[in-house]
């Protein structure tokens, strides 16, 4: 059976149902794993929404206060699925409190904050994991693998898109995701962390970058109650909307390769419209995060009029072997995340990282940062300055 780990998860909307259901099936997936996470606490300040979760999931205790948490101490890992202005103060004291963290992405608000919690992490000498789950789909794996292969030759270019339509009714209540001091930068930290982290993560580092930014829908309702997820609100009073819908931007990578990133909150008609396609010198590769077992694969001799052809990933891609036994067979979005927290407690277990820590994290948030001063100042600009 192995040791238990007592896990608790901070912030129960979407994401912390999603990171409890994930600790639930990691040993059904990896039951080779020795450690078994068991659900210790949850915390989350809006009144009953803990309670209900300690009763539908079998958490042993709900709290209001995220720092009883940090205080418990039959606690030793812990998932922050709060808002992001929330993940730098919580991150740190969880880690000072020698818990170990998963920590939904940007990390905070801000490079700074990032900095500020990876540091906290590594002072305490406890294991880091950010939720930059898109790097975990088989298909994503099975195209880092060609691409570093040589099968493409060598890339030359990139597109990297993010369109989705969460923010796109006009009633969409102004909750703090669309506050600069409670929300950040907007789809930057949303949408486009995950693009930088899916263009180093297969073409390794940015040396520098352009980019713009606009606010497409400018007001929105304030909100009358608690809201979870993308709520809407009418007749509420009106407030500005504060940081970015939009941004688009130029990529140079240490490599020598150009690239584009482009996202959007606000794309009527796009639903988790989310991609790349990666061009070489000898072929191609693209994948839809909304068809996410394949792979389209251009390589050979041809060059010219050179065929596509689609790959279905299976067990010898990524993860996909712990979740079907076959090529072609489906996966989804959750099961991303129950890679993550297999990768989580991995690092626990055997004292080393994987999959995404919170160096990525800084990485990805020094990028976002930049472009927001490129949009405000022009120019290109590089994330190291």
């Amino acid at each position: 059976m192995g040791s238990t780990l007592g896990v608790a998860v901070v912030g129960f909307g979407w994401m912390g149902r999603v990171h409890t259901q994930a600790y639930a099936r990691v040993p059904h997936h990896f039951p080779g794993l020795s450690v078994r996470p068991e659900l210790i606490a949850v915390a989350d300040e809006v009144p009953g929404r803990a309670e209900e979760a300690a009763a539908r999931y079998g958490f042993a205790t709900a709290a209001r206060d995220w720092r009883e948490i940090a205080a418990d101490p039959r606690v030793q890992a812990v998932s922050v699925a709060a808002p992001n202005f929330l993940h730098r103060e919580i991150g740190v004291a969880m880690a000072e409190a020698g818990k170990h963290l998963w920590i939904e992405k940007p990390v905070g608000l801000t490079a700074e904050d990032a900095r500020a919690v990876a540091g906290a992490v590594a002072k305490a000498g406890v294991q880091g994991t950010v939720g930059f789950n898109y790097r975990n789909a088989p298909a994503v794996a099975a195209a880092r693998e060609l691409i570093a292969s040589g099968e493409i030759g060598t890339v030359t270019h990139v597109r990297i898109r993010l369109f989705s339509d969460y923010a796109a009714h006009p009633e969409g209540a102004l909750t703090w995701r669309y506050e600069r001091e409670r929300g950040g930068s907007g789809v930057l930290g949303d949408l486009a962390s995950h693009g930088v982290d899916l263009a180093r993560f297969l073409l390794g580092e940015i040396a520098s970058l352009t980019a713009d930014t606009a606010v497409f829908v400018p007001e929105r309702a304030r909100p009358t109650g608690a809201t979870a997820g993308h709520a809407r609100s009418s007749g509420g009073k009106l407030g500005p909307v504060e940081n970015e819908d939009y941004v688009s931007c130029l990529l140079r990578f240490a490599s020598g390769a150009r690239g584009v990133l482009e996202a959007c909150r606000v794309s009527v008609g796009e639903q988790n419209n989310y991609g790349f396609e990666i061009h070489g010198t000898k072929g191609a590769v693209s994948w839809d995060f909304r068809r996410m077992g394949e792979l389209g694969v251009s390589r050979g001799t041809s060059f010219q009029d050179q065929p596509v052809s689609t790959l279905y990933v299976g067990p010898g891609h990524g993860e996909y072997a712990a979740f079907q036994p076959g090529s072609a067979n489906s996966m989804g979005y959750d099961d991303l995340k129950v890679v993550e927290a297999y990768n989580f407690l991995r690092s626990i277990d055997e004292g080393t990282p994987y999959g995404a820590t919170l160096d990525d994290a800084v990485h990805s948030a020094t990028a976002l940062d930049a472009m927001a001063r490129s949009a405000e100042h022009g120019g290109w600009v590089s994330p190291g300055d």
